[in-house]
């Protein structure tokens, strides 16, 4: 069941970065933790700006590819953690965030423009 339209699925998206920009601060993340975070806000922003799709800008990278991404990037974020040895409050965000990018992955109608 595919819920989540393009439309909604930018707005997450804009969502995510700024969830990466402001958890090294709100979560205390520093160190490898808390660059990650930045490093992903800022890949997350231009992969967005440059998607085929509602809220892009430069409409450049095909929305199902962005998809792709995503279904790489989700499960990822969710081993990050204990590939990189994080615990506490990093640990959690991570493999939190890597879940809710599978479920948004999971429920976007990535057949766009149809």
């Amino acid at each position: 069941m595919k819920i989540i339209s393009p439309t909604q699925h930018g707005y997450l998206d804009y969502i995510t970065v700024v969830l990466f920009l402001i958890a090294p601060s709100l979560l205390g993340l520093t160190g490898t933790a808390g660059t990650i975070a930045y490093l992903l806000a800022g890949i997350h922003l231009a992969m967005t700006l440059v998607t085929d799709f509602p809220l892009g800008v430069v409409k450049k990278l095909p929305f199902t590819m962005h998809g792709w991404v995503e279904r790489v990037v989700g499960p990822a974020l969710v081993l990050l953690p204990f590939v990189l040895g994080f615990d506490g409050l990093a640990m959690g965000f991570y493999a939190l965030v890597g879940i809710v990018i599978i479920l948004v992955g999971l429920l976007t109608d990535y057949q766009w423009p149809q």
